[in-house]
């Protein structure tokens, strides 16, 4: 089987998701794709008539994220026209997912050189959202409508699963704090030594004129005082009617777990931040890569996918992590660092916990909770950020992992290389 490299791996600076207020939310999200598929064409001076194809994650295809942004997006950005391009969606895993379907092609021998990424604009997602709502529409309830699969899987909000999830594992609000305040101290050393200089391209108007340039969303004045003063956001939210029968989110996850006494833990300082954003990561075979002169950073080790209970729906990542440790031979301890979304503080505290591992080598750059999550462009810029942090320590081995909605979670190991693997 051919091995599949890593080039490079490129995304936008993470604005604000809020329309208003985000510096990016004014942007066509083709235009934020095509911003990281230009840097990667740029930056390696690729020809994009020998790129096969761009496989590309985007969670909520709707409205101006519709219709396939993997090859708009390409076009918009100069590609080729010979360069296809297709849109795929897990969820918040997408952006993982997108890499590993470009690695699996190329190991395949099918293709040679594939850009993956992905992108997410929450800004328009939230207000889509909110237009749906007041059409009496609920929008992003699993299975919603389905009244099949309810009765087996339901599927509540993701920020009621977090909080079953921490009731039922006897997390406490403090530990969750810390998870929120550690992410904040260690995004804001990460900026303050430009450890993401690397990777992030700032993303431009039609005039040249710069939009954003660095991440907006972190708050370095965090202090665990103020994250103890935050009410928790999902407490009304959980006894909201869904419909005329008067089923709730806490009802939803009642259903399977009729015992279980769900208390409210997340707030906004320990959940991650609603921004836009997007990532994209060059990979090629070694013929390909030796033939147009390109460096390879990284090896794609093993890949994997599992699937868990859809109820609690965020607790696949530790199965994932493990499925994929197997796959490549390997034990926890072989990984050097690890990155796992910090969707809500719980799944990094659950995530650590059950693996046993040591924070000094768990989202030493912060993750999510910090720096936010464009949903279907995290995976990506993990994977990128992984690549980065790799060359920096002088470490060999990454593990990047993510909940997805559904009960689900992608996973990857990655090798930092400095040549091709004979």
């Amino acid at each position: 089987m051919a091995e599949a490299y890593i080039i490079d791996a490129v995304r936008t600076p993470r604005g604000i998701g809020k329309q208003g207020k985000g510096s990016l939310a004014h942007m066509h999200p083709q235009h934020l794709a095509a911003t990281c598929l230009k840097a990667i064409k740029d930056r390696n001076n690729l020809d994009t008539s020998t790129v096969d194809d761009v496989i590309w994650s985007v969670s909520s295809q709707d409205g101006l994220q519709a219709g396939d942004m993997g090859r708009m997006a390409s076009l918009d950005a100069g590609y080729d026209i010979t360069s296809s391009g297709t849109t795929l969606d897990r969820f918040c895993g997408g952006g993982i997912t997108s890499v590993a379907l470009a690695a699996a092609q190329i190991m395949s021998g099918m293709e040679d050189c594939v850009v993956a990424g992905g992108t997410e604009m929450m800004s328009l997602t939230a207000a889509q959202a909110r237009e749906k709502m007041q059409a009496g529409l609920n929008p992003g309830r699993m299975g919603a409508g389905n009244e099949r699969l309810e009765k087996v899987h339901p599927q509540s909000h993701q920020g009621i699963c977090g909080d079953a999830i921490a009731s039922m594992d006897g997390f406490t609000r403090e530990e969750l704090d810390e998870v929120g305040y550690r992410s904040q101290q260690r995004a804001a050393k990460a900026i303050e030594e430009g450890r993401f200089a690397k990777s992030i391209v700032p993303v431009t108007d039609d005039e040249g004129n710069v939009v954003l340039d660095h991440d907006e969303y972190p708050r370095p004045q965090t202090t665990r005082e103020g994250l103890a003063e935050l009410e928790p956001a999902f407490t009304k939210i959980a006894d909201m009617p869904l419909n005329e029968s008067g089923t709730t989110f806490r009802k939803l996850v009642n259903q399977k777990y009729p015992d279980l006494e769900i208390k409210n833990f997340h707030h906004a300082g320990n959940s991650s931040g609603v921004v836009d954003g997007a990532a994209a990561v060059l990979l090629a075979s070694k013929d390909y890569a030796k033939k147009h002169g390109l460096k390879p950073r990284a090896r794609i080790v093993a890949t994997a996918n599992m699937g868990d209970d859809p109820t609690l729906m965020l607790n696949a990542p530790v199965p994932a992590a493990k499925k994929v440790l197997e796959k490549a031979g390997m034990t926890k301890d072989d990984i050097d660092l690890y990155e796992i979304n910090e969707a809500f503080a719980v799944v990094a505290a659950k995530f650590v916990k059950d693996l046993d591992l040591d924070w000094d080598k768990v989202n030493v750059n912060g993750g999510s909770i910090a720096l936010g999550h464009p949903i279907g462009a995290t995976g990506s810029i993990l994977i990128g950020t992984m690549v980065d942090e790799l060359e920096r320590q002088d470490k060999k081995y990454g593990l990047v992992t993510m909940c997805a909605a559904g009960g689900m979670a992608p996973a990857i190991i990655i090798e930092r290389v400095e040549d091709f693997v004979d």
